[in-house]
């Protein structure tokens, strides 16, 4: 069975068809992204399930995918080292939101969903169904640092700037998971938000990506939900 870890209040938050939107019209080609954000961590013994399925998604045409590393298991035997508050209080803001618990592994889709992230026949439903995102961006990188092109649209805007790194193996020496080597995928090292504005359109300018790293844009809606996103590939 599998079993949720909950944040109470006292601690703090392969089908065969690709998984990417598809425009018809373009024959089949993938339209509009689909974000997976997994909120996970080392010492969840129901998480590696859900880790490499975000990392075999991840390598789908059309799917940008997130790996933030929570910090409240940190406290029950091992310290996960890419775990972080932020990543505790992201997800934690994401279930106030939708009026969902707070657990891990929590996956939130186009930050308009949260399932469990190892389901893989809810996850691929849910990303089967979803709608395009309604905001143009593209990511791209310069001499002095990344610069992001973001369309325009009705009602307020924040994007998110976030880097990763591709993959890691970890040896794990305590708590639920302990003796065993994980692999984690697309894991979120730092991420801020870079603005807020009015929606028009417009360009930011972003700081540089570090060679081996990956990173993402997001841009949400005052309620959270996912209005565009963009990425680049770690060189």
């Amino acid at each position: 069975m599998h079993r949720r870890h909950v944040l109470i209040a006292a601690a703090a938050a392969p089908l065969a068809v690709p998984l990417a939107r598809v425009d018809r019209a373009m024959g089949g080609a993938p339209a509009t992204p689909v974000v997976l954000e997994l909120f996970t961590s080392q010492g969840c013994s129901s998480c590696p399930p859900a880790d490499a399925l975000l990392g075999e998604l991840s390598r789908r045409s059309g799917v940008i995918a997130l790996a933030w590393h929570v910090d409240y298991w940190d406290r029950l035997g091992w310290r996960d080292p890419y775990s972080s508050q932020l990543a505790t209080q992201r997800q934690r803001t994401y279930a106030d939101r939708l009026g969902a618990e707070v657990f891990t592994p929590g996956l939130v889709v186009d930050g308009g969903a949260m399932l469990v992230g190892s389901d893989r026949r809810a996850v691929e439903a849910a990303l089967t169904s979803a709608v395009p995102l309604p905001v143009a961006v593209t990511l791209s990188r310069g001499a002095e640092g990344a610069t992001a092109r973001i369309g325009g649209a009705p009602g307020a805007l924040s994007a998110l700037f976030a880097t990763w790194d591709p993959v890691h193996d970890t040896a794990i020496g305590a708590g639920e998971n302990d003796g065993r080597r994980l692999r984690e995928f697309r894991i979120v090292r730092s991420a801020q938000v870079v603005a807020s504005w009015d929606g028009a359109a417009r360009d930011l300018m972003l700081p540089a990506v570090a060679g081996g790293q990956g990173a993402t844009v997001l841009v949400q809606g005052a309620d959270l939900r996912v209005q565009g996103a963009a990425e680049l590939a770690p060189v």
